[in-house]
Parts: structure tokens; sequence; C-alpha cells
């Protein structure tokens, strides 16, 4: 795509009655106008395709795994949160809570 130089038409501008001037300004912002719902569907496009082929490459990767026997191949398995406990400690093994100290210094007698 090359730059386009743009040189507005100096002499028509100075020159026109100003309801001629209205419908240049009129005439071209309906041209930028146009080219913007122009650009915003070029680029719901763009991201749509790029999605795809995201898709495409996370399919292409993950396929490798083979999907476990015991579930269905279209249900995925339920995700496990970092913060959930893998083993439910007994209640005479429970850790002592610890408490946050201060930062502050202790207060002057």
């Amino acid at each position: 795509m090359g730059s386009r130089r743009i040189t507005p038409p100096w002499d028509y501008l100075h020159q026109a009655s100003v309801h001629s001037l209205e419908s240049f300004e009129l005439s071209r912002l309906d041209h930028a106008a146009k080219l913007r719902k122009e650009i915003a569907a070029l680029l719901e496009q763009w991201i749509e395709e790029t999605a795809e082929a995201l898709l495409a490459r996370w399919v292409r990767e993950y396929r490798q795994f083979p999907p476990q026997s015991d579930q269905p191949a279209d249900v995925l398995p339920p995700a496990e949160l970092p913060f959930s406990p893998t083993q439910t400690i007994a209640d005479g093994q429970r850790q002592p809570e610890r408490r946050l100290r201060s930062r502050r210094s202790p207060p002057a007698a």
C-alpha cells in the first residue's frame, strides 16, 4: 500500500462560494464516513480470521493428547483452582496459624 500525498484544491477553496464550500465539506465527510465503515468491516473480518487461525493452532497442538477413556471426548474435565485443597488435612495435622507482625515500632514509653 503506497502513501498518497494529499494536496487540497487551494485555488478552488479560496474562490468558492459559501454554498460550494458547504457542499465540498459534506462530500468529504460522507466519503470519510464510508471509509470508516469499510475499515470497521475489514477490522472485524481480520479479527475473525485471526481467531479462527489461533483456534486451528490450538486444536493442532492439543490434538496429540488422546481423550480420557472415562469421559466423552466432547466434555472437558473440571478445572482445578490453584487455591483449592488437593487433599483434606486431618484435624490433628493442622498447621498452627501464623499471625503477621506489625512493622510499626513499639510505642515509646
